[in-house]
């Protein structure tokens, strides 16, 4: 009896939520080895997250002006479509549903399956088929809660955010307190020349670059958002310089206590802190961490099965996924359509074999992104926007990204080569179906599993 379509449920504050919730997930709890093992050293490891940080937030401004000028969801499908055509958004999609996104997700749920099971095996490391049992029992109840509601989604990473930044507060605090106390030992020689690799430090941006990652979420629900124009802006520049600041001196806290070597040999580092520093806590900060990547989980389910919507509506995608659940508001189809690729990947991956190959696709298109940003602007002068960054922050952002795409052919041409060879095997895929349109053989399929679902088109536009 009421029209069915995505309602605008995320505020102000649920907006904060989801970039806190998105960026401060495993990242920093499992990326601080990948920095260190690829920049040399303390200090250069350190110059890397602030730069990280630095880079993160140009990136988050461009992306704010991208919101305010382009109506639509859908985050980087969307701008890369209206910017630079359906090629390039049709490739974008191509790697984010077969590479970026399921190894993303494999990767931060295997994170939450080892800090979960820490406690029960500490001092011995968890089995590895029980972490990926752990991991997949937690993705999957993600996964349901999406499907449910969006309401309720919404509320959880609220209060997972309120949990990751008391995560960072335990970690910060008695690391403060020993420096305060002298404890200096671990920067002596901190910023040690010879064991800097120039070729190796794309992998340490892109280990930095992935605990930062999700700066860019409200992109992905634009559509859904309480005044939009406003919002995105004022969530987006607070969430970034309050996990930059996190960040850091989260970073400076691991060093405090633990030695390099303890830091590169340790499985998870936030572990190992509370070990040596906090040991009543041993308990509770594996549990707040495994908390915090279950509230990168479900950001990352609620905001991609929005791109799938969005691509789905544009005609890029099957039209089943634009489809919305007719009691529960809820794009269904979208969202439990990355079930058996993370399945996979959680069952035969490795974290950091993951992150390099899906860093090298997803850092590729946010650089086009960012690009399509400045290729706007010159289109559509007339185009007033709410919110305008300088000019030269777009082309920063876009140059460091390439470049760094570039370089990490280089650093690790075999993962890179498997995300280069993915994206490319778009094109066949592209000129094959989608440039001739969507088969009309489909449609039986689509109608048997629209009853199966309960699933309809969305009957108004928001945007």
């Amino acid at each position: 009896e009421e029209a069915v379509f995505l309602r605008k449920k995320i505020t102000l504050v649920r907006a904060f939520s989801l970039l806190i919730g998105s960026m401060v997930g495993s990242g920093i709890f499992i990326s601080p080895k990948g920095v260190l093992k690829n920049s040399g050293s303390v200090g250069f490891s350190l110059v890397v997250w602030f730069a990280c940080g630095l880079l993160s937030m140009f990136g988050a401004l461009c992306y704010a002006e991208l919101g305010t000028r382009i109506t639509k969801s859908g985050g980087h499908y969307i701008y890369i479509l209206e910017t630079l055509g359906p090629l390039p958004s049709f490739l974008f999609l191509w790697a984010e549903f077969f590479a970026i996104r399921p190894a993303n997700s494999a990767v931060v749920s295997l994170a939450f399956g080892r800090y979960m099971l820490e406690p029960f095996f500490a001092p011995c490391a968890a089995p590895v088929p029980a972490v990926k049992l752990v991991s997949l029992l937690g993705y999957y109840m993600v996964l349901t809660l999406n499907s449910w509601s969006v309401t309720w989604s919404a509320r959880l990473q609220t209060a997972l955010s309120v949990v990751k930044l008391l995560a960072l507060a335990l970690i910060i605090v008695p690391g403060m307190i020993l420096l305060a106390q002298g404890h200096t030992e671990n920067f002596q020689d901190a910023f040690d020349r010879q064991s800097l690799v120039l070729d190796k430090l794309p992998l340490a941006f892109y280990a930095g670059m992935f605990a930062y990652s999700g700066w860019f979420q409200t992109s992905f629900v634009r559509e859904e958002l309480i005044r939009p124009e406003r919002n995105i802006p004022l969530a987006v520049i607070v969430s970034v310089i309050t996990v930059i600041v996190g960040y850091m001196l989260t970073n400076v806290s691991y060093y405090t206590v633990l030695g390099t070597q303890d830091v590169l040999a340790s499985p998870a580092v936030a572990v190992s802190f509370v070990q040596r520093a906090f040991k009543s806590l041993i308990s509770v900060v594996p549990v707040l961490v495994a908390l915090s990547c279950f509230g990168t989980m479900n950001g990352g389910i609620f905001t991609f099965s929005r791109t799938l919507f969005v691509a789905s509506r544009e005609g890029q995608w099957p039209p089943l996924f634009s489809m919305i659940h007719i009691r529960r508001h809820t794009p269904l189809p979208a969202v439990m359509l990355m079930f058996p690729l993370v399945t996979a990947m959680v069952c035969i991956g490795d974290i950091y074999h993951l992150l390099n190959f899906f860093s090298f696709s997803r850092w590729l298109f946010i650089g086009l992104a960012t690009l399509g940003l400045i290729v706007h602007r010159h289109r559509h002068p007339e185009l007033h926007s709410p919110f305008k960054v300088p000019l030269f922050i777009p082309i920063s952002f876009t140059i460091i990204c390439l470049f760094t795409v570039a370089m990490s052919f280089y650093s690790d041409p075999v993962n890179i080569s498997i995300g280069c060879t993915m994206v490319l095997s778009g094109f066949p895929v592209y000129y094959l179906i989608i440039h001739r349109q969507m088969s009309s053989r489909c449609h039986y399929l689509t109608h048997k599993l629209q009853l199966l679902l309960e699933v309809v088109q969305q009957e108004i536009k928001t945007y």
